[in-house]
Parts: structure tokens; C-alpha cells; sequence
């Protein structure tokens, strides 16, 4: 028995030296051969600045009888600001239970310790008995959060940290260039991976990844992070070899687009030693720092979505009239009229009914100026992929809103998505503004059967708030294109219309349609290329700036769509908004 229980410990242990070890609890035996032991590790070394962090539960359970374990996590940064979320397993008798977590992350602002990660406490209990452990992340504050994988990692994480803080002029300390992780156990889940940018790994590192981790890892590209695989010198590994559809790209190129993120070869020498200067130097460079960009995107005056919403002034002088009233009713009027000299006693019923009632008036004001609920706009940007049998729509959505009285903030996001909060530019409503340390904001967030379950601060009565919404979602929705010579005839198979759509086709030309229609085809009309491009930056111009470049970094493809539509799905959030407008823009490569 020992033996045997000695061999499954270590087969858990070994594997684990990439990762972080967050809980160890060893509970008192409950007879002679009771090794129980549950292990909880995080599989990256670092936490990101938003988005998931995986995390691994391993449960030895060697007593005569079941039991149960929560793990309670809260995210934080800063002093008040955080995510909370909560975990359970059962972990049956004489058995040893794995289970993988994502476990949702703080946005974590540069300006929270001016550090660009998430900290995370972890407390576990239950029929095992009571530990807790910690993560500390230090990335750097709007530099790419970077993977690297554990046989890059350890023989250049050292010169790498070094170079990136000889660039940085920061006070709060040293900080790291990248997480490390180890191939073989990542997680088969793209949400994973949403709060970093750059993953960086060799050709045999990608070989030992299981297909589900190699598709998740794929579609976090997709969304706009970057790959960069590193082959010996030598090697004859390339983008089909190493399973990576890059249709349409020149197989001799090193860097390929792949959705609105980018695949990239080097090569390594058989020291697997990385040039530390070149590569933190074009990581900086070529790498949208998602970080950055929910910073700054969003709080500028410049956001497009947010100017086209509008603002409100606040009523002050109205709030400020039933006030003065207030005061006099209850002093003088109060003191002279209904409670006069000889009947004093009467302040100890007057008073509360004086109270009460203007507490009555500012309730019936707020609820006449303000509603139930919200109204909103949001804009999604959406990379359609009906080809090699992947069926998939990549999401980004913007959305701001405003509240009046909410009498409830629970939402259910039931789509496979990561959610944000962004700052925006201060206003009277604005609760999460540039510079504010998260404002204490509070959330739980707890993924279910139902979808991402979450509370707290993402909606407060009478504010103005937005997010960013990414998700990855089935769909049989494509644009097939139809060539026989003349004119391209387009055929939608969405299921709502599209008004306008712009069409780049093999050869080069522009086209456009409109009133596009499910199964209805639709001949295109010419545009010359100058009207084309005019069209579709207009388009780009709705966008927040980080997701403007990626739509015009897939303008000069051919074979490629925009479509536009009014109509379309998007992710819901919480039901009491109503969303007055949502712009779907659609692009992706038209189906044969």
C-alpha cells in the first residue's frame, strides 16, 4: 500500500516543478496507512493582469470515508480592489481526484502598486482541515504579459528580467518578463490564457501540447495575442508542419497573421540561450499590451462608442432645493409651527415624519429622473472562421451603459467569454475612471453549469460603467462566395440581415453588397480601391484603438469580408440594461 501510494505522489509531484505550488495540506492520518495530502499549484508561475488564472487541485484521499473541499480566492489589487470567486470538490475514498480551475482575475491597473498582475489568497477548508497560500505577480505595468515555456525559462528568465528592468524607470521595485509553464499540462481552456499576450515556446515544447490545449492556445491567438514557437537551427519545422493553418501566407515567411493575432518562428541554438536585447526589444514593439489598452483605450474622451452615447448632467439644483426645504421644515418650521413653545414633545413625531417623507421625495425623484435599470450601446468585432472545419466566432465587444435604480446585479454570461471593467473618462457617473486605483471595486465571479456567474460592482445604481467582452462561440454563420466570371455573388447563411458589406476577392478586387438576406444571393458592385479603403476605416473609427488596428490589419487580405449589421447577437450581460444600439461588425474569410 505504501509503496504504491509513494509512486502516485511523486508521479504528482514531478511534473509540477514549472508550476507554482500554492496549498500543500497534509491532514492528521485517520488510521496508519492514511497519507492523504491535497495539492493545490497554479499552472503559470504568474498571475496576468486580468482575464483566468489555471489552477490545479490535486486530492489523495486515503481515508475510509468521502470528503469535500472548498477553495475561497480572492484576487486583488491594490488595498481594496478584487475578485472573489469560489470552488468546490469532492474527493471520494481511497481515491486520487485532479481537477483544473480557471480562476477569474482583478483588472489590475498600473496605478495598484504599479505593478501590471494580480495577487491572489487562496484559503482551502473542509473535510480536510483549513490552509492558505498565496501568488504574488510583479509584470510590468503596460508591457505585454508574456508564457515562456520552462525550457526557455530557465536558462534565460534571468537576462530577460534583467534587460526589462534596465527600461524601466519604475520605483515599486524589480519586475519579471514572463510566467513560465510546462507544456505538457496546460489547460485545454482559452480562458486560461486571456489575461496574457505573448506566448513563447520551443517546436518540441508545441509537439507535447494535448490537441485540446494546442486548439485553446489557437483560438486565444485569434482574439489578438501573439505565438512565437523557437526551432534549433536547422530545423524543417514550419507553420504545416507544426499543424498551424496559415492559408494564404508565403511559407517562407517567419511571421504569419493568424484571426487578429500573429504566429511567429525564430530559430534557438541547441542551448536554447535567447538573444535577451532582440527579444524584449520586438515583444515591446510588435505586442499590443492588452493591459495597456483596457487602461487607456477606454478612458480617453476619444472613445468612440462612449462619444456616440452621450453624457447627462447630473441633477444637483434640484436635490439641492429638497434639501434647503428639508432643513427649513425641519428646524424653524418644525420648531415654531409644529412643535411650537409648550409642546416640544411633539420634535419625537414630527421629526421621523419629516425625515421620512423628504427621504420619500429624493427616492421619487431619483426613480422619475433615473428609471429602473439602464440603457446602452455596445459594438462587437467578430472574426468569423467557417474554414478547416473550425466553426467559430472570435469576440470583442465594447459596451458602456448607464443606470438609474438597479434592484439587482447578478449576471449570467452563458457564452465561453472573459470580461473586463475599463476605466472611462470622469464624469458625475463614472465610478472606475484613469488614476483611481479600481475605486474599491468589488466582484464575485463564480463559473457554473450555466455560464459565468457574477455580482457586485459591474453595475451600480446610477452610474455609467463599460467593459470589454471577449468570447469564442460556436456558429454556422459564413459569407460563401459565388465566382463565374462577372461580378462576385455573395450568399449570407447568418441569421439576421446584413446592410452593407465590402468584399476584397482573390485576385484583388473591391466589391460591395447590400441588404444581405439568409440564403438569398446577392450580386456585388465594383468599388475602387480608394472608396474601399475610405469605407472600411470608417468602420475601424467605431472601435476602441486597440481593436481600430486590428481591423485594419486585415483590410489588404484577399478573399476577406466586412459586414456590417444591426441586428446581429450579442454577449448579454446583466437583463435590466436595455441596449439601445448594437453594431456588429463581421470579417473573415469568405467560404468556397
Amino acid at each position: 500500500m505504501l509503496p504504491r501510494l509513494f509512486a502516485t505522489l511523486l508521479a504528482v509531484a514531478l511534473p509540477a516543478a514549472a508550476q507554482e505550488t500554492l496549498v500543500v495540506l497534509s491532514p492528521p492520518a485517520t488510521h496508519p496507512d492514511d497519507r492523504t495530502r491535497i495539492d493545490v499549484e497554479a499552472l503559470f508561475s504568474m498571475a496576468p493582469p486580468g482575464g483566468y488564472l489555471p489552477v490545479r487541485v490535486v486530492a489523495v484521499n486515503q481515508r475510509k470515508t468521502p470528503g469535500s473541499l472548498t477553495l475561497s480566492i480572492e484576487s486583488h489589487a491594490g488595498e481594496d480592489s478584487g475578485v472573489d470567486s469560489t470552488f468546490t470538490l469532492d474527493a471520494p475514498e481511497g481515491k486520487s481526484t485532479t481537477r483544473d480551475f480557471i480562476v477569474p482575475l482583478v483588472t489590475a491597473l498600473a496605478d495598484n502598486g504599479g505593478n501590471a498582475g494580480s495577487n491572489l489568497n487562496l484559503r482551502i477548508n473542509g473535510a480536510f482541515g483549513f490552509q492558505s497560500g498565496s501568488l504574488v505577480s510583479n509584470f510590468q505595468p503596460n508591457a505585454p504579459a508574456v508564457l515562456l515555456s520552462e525550457k526557455l525559462y530557465t536558462p534565460n528568465s534571468g537576462e530577460l528580467d534583467k534587460e526589462v528592468n534596465s527600461r524601466s524607470s519604475s520605483y515599486y521595485g524589480s519586475h519579471s518578463f514572463a510566467a513560465r509553464f510546462e507544456p505538457s499540462r496546460m489547460p485545454e481552456d482559452w480562458r486560461a490564457y486571456s489575461g496574457y499576450d505573448v506566448m513563447i515556446l520551443t517546436d518540441e515544447d508545441w509537439s507535447k501540447l494535448a490537441p485540446g490545449a494546442r486548439t485553446a492556445i489557437l483560438q486565444w491567438i485569434r482574439l489578438g495575442s501573439r505565438l512565437e514557437i523557437h526551432r534549433l537551427s536547422g530545423s524543417p519545422a514550419n507553420f504545416s508542419s507544426l499543424g498551424i493553418d496559415t492559408t494564404g501566407t508565403d511559407p517562407a515567411q517567419e511571421t504569419a497573421p493568424f484571426g487578429f493575432g500573429t504566429v511567429h518562428l525564430a530559430t534557438v541554438g541547441t542551448d536554447f540561450k535567447l538573444a535577451a536585447g532582440s527579444l524584449v526589444t520586438r515583444i515591446f514593439k510588435d505586442v499590443s499590451s492588452l493591459s495597456s489598452s483596457i487602461e487607456t483605450d477606454y478612458s480617453r474622451s476619444a472613445w468612440p462608442l462612449h462619444l456616440k452615447f452621450g453624457g447627462r448632467a447630473f441633477s444637483y439644483a434640484l436635490f439641492i432645493v429638497v434639501l434647503i426645504a428639508f432643513a427649513v421644515l425641519v428646524g424653524p418650521v418644525n420648531l415654531f409651527v409644529f412643535a411650537k413653545s409648550g409642546k416640544r414633545h411633539k420634535l419625537f413625531i414630527t421629526t421621523p415624519i419629516i425625515s421620512l417623507a423628504t427621504c420619500g421625495v429624493l427616492i421619487l425623484l431619483i426613480l422619475v429622473n433615473d428609471g429602473i435599470g439602464g440603457r446602452g450601446e455596445r459594438i462587437a468585432l467578430i472574426e468569423v472562421r467557417p474554414d478547416s472545419g473550425e466553426n467559430k466566432a472570435y469576440v470583442l465587444q465594447e459596451q458602456v451603459s448607464r443606470t438609474g435604480v438597479l434592484l439587482g446585479s447578478t449576471m449570467t454570461i452563458r457564452e465561453d467569454a472573459a470580461i473586463n471593467p475599463v476605466p472611462i473618462a470622469p464624469s458625475p457617473w463614472a465610478r472606475l475612471t484613469p488614476g483611481s486605483a479600481g475605486s474599491g471595486m468589488r466582484f464575485t465571479t463564480n463559473l457554473s453549469s450555466e455560464g459565468l456567474v457574477s455580482s457586485g460592482d459591474w453595475f451600480q445604481s446610477r452610474s455609467e460603467q463599460g467593459q470589454l467582452i471577449r468570447a469564442v462561440v460556436p456558429t454556422r454563420g459564413r459569407i460563401e462566395a459565388r465566382e463565374g466570371g462577372g461580378p462576385p455573388v455573395l450568399v449570407s447563411t447568418f441569421d439576421f440581415p446584413i446592410a452593407r458589406l465590402y468584399y476584397t476577392d482573390r485576385s484583388g478586387g473591391h466589391w460591395t453588397a447590400e441588404n444581405l438576406e439568409a440564403g438569398k444571393p446577392v450580386t456585388c458592385n465594383p468599388m475602387i480601391e480608394a472608396d474601399f479603403n475610405t469605407a472600411w476605416e470608417a468602420q475601424a473609427l467605431t472601435l476602441g484603438q486597440r481593436h481600430r488596428q486590428f481591423l485594419r490589419s486585415v483590410r489588404t487580405d484577399r478573399d476577406r469580408y466586412l459586414a456590417l449589421s444591426t441586428s446581429a447577437p450579442a454577449i448579454e450581460t446583466l437583463d435590466s440594461i436595455r441596449w439601445t444600439e448594437t453594431q456588429t461588425l463581421l470579417t473573415g474569410p469568405a467560404f468556397r
